[in-house]
Order: C-alpha cells, then sequence, then structure tokens
C-alpha cells in the first residue's frame, strides 16, 4: 500500500528528473504554488481531478493520484528543526508571535488567524540593498465563541 511519504518521494525524484519547478507543476494542476506543493509534501490533500492531473504531468503510478486524495494527517515533528530556512520561521514566530497575536485581537477582536481558510504566496522581489523574499498569508478571521 502506498503512503503519503511514498508519493512525495516519487514527487522529488521526478521533479529533479524532470527540472520543473513548483510553479510548473501548480500551472499544469491549475492550483496556487504553495498549496500544491504543500499537497505534494503530504501536509494537504489534492482534489481527485487535480490529483490525476499531477500524477499524469509526472508520469506517476495512477495509485498515486488516490493517495494525493486522500486526508492527511498533520503531524510534524515539534523539536525546533535545524535547517536554517525552516528555523528562520519558528525564529520568526518566536519573536514576533506575540506581537502578531496582539495586533490580529487588536484588529479583528478575540479570535484568531485561520490556516484552513487560508492563502499564501512566495516572491522573490529585486532590491538595491539585496534580494527580498516577500511571504503573503491570508487567513479567514476566526472569532472565538462565547456560550
Amino acid at each position: 500500500m502506498m503512503t503519503k511519504l511514498d508519493v512525495t518521494e516519487m514527487i522529488m525524484e521526478r521533479k529533479r528528473a524532470t527540472g520543473m519547478t513548483w510553479a510548473a507543476i501548480a500551472e499544469a494542476v491549475g492550483l496556487s504554488e504553495v498549496f500544491t506543493t504543500s499537497a505534494c509534501l503530504g501536509m494537504n490533500s489534492l482534489p481527485r481531478d487535480k490529483a490525476d492531473k499531477l500524477v499524469t504531468t509526472l508520469g506517476l503510478p495512477q495509485e498515486a493520484a488516490v493517495v494525493l486524495a486522500e486526508f492527511p494527517t498533520k503531524m510534524f515533528d515539534q523539536s525546533i528543526p535545524t535547517d536554517p530556512c525552516v528555523y528562520r520561521f519558528y525564529e520568526i514566530v518566536g519573536v514576533y508571535g506575540q506581537t502578531l497575536k496582539e495586533l490580529i485581537q487588536e484588529k479583528g477582536g478575540d479570535g484568531i488567524m485561520s490556516a484552513i481558510d487560508f492563502d499564501m504566496s512566495v516572491e522573490k522581489i529585486p532590491n538595491p540593498k539585496g534580494d527580498r523574499i516577500e511571504v503573503k498569508m491570508s487567513g479567514k478571521f476566526l472569532p472565538y465563541n462565547r456560550w
């Protein structure tokens, strides 16, 4: 039985072999680059028609489409990562997490930003002082219920 990890490994191998970018894969599938990448890494599911397009695009076995369409179990190692790029996001949350919480609640009220009804994009922005990476996140505001 094929697992999400098996499919992720196949996708990464085909991505290397073909030289395709995440943007090209996402365009072929018809979803955003961020969401497509996340689904390929096993953290989201694809609608079956999109999963079928992905396996066709990358030449994967049809069973991979079934796995890509399955609901994921979103478990991850909760120790601090050592990869510098991923670690920086932990650092950002460590330094600015409380600030984000305060500003979200000041502007929206007692609630949170959804990571389910959510969009994100990543862009490289030229800058004379050194290129910048811009990460934009937009999540639905979810107020806490009182009962």
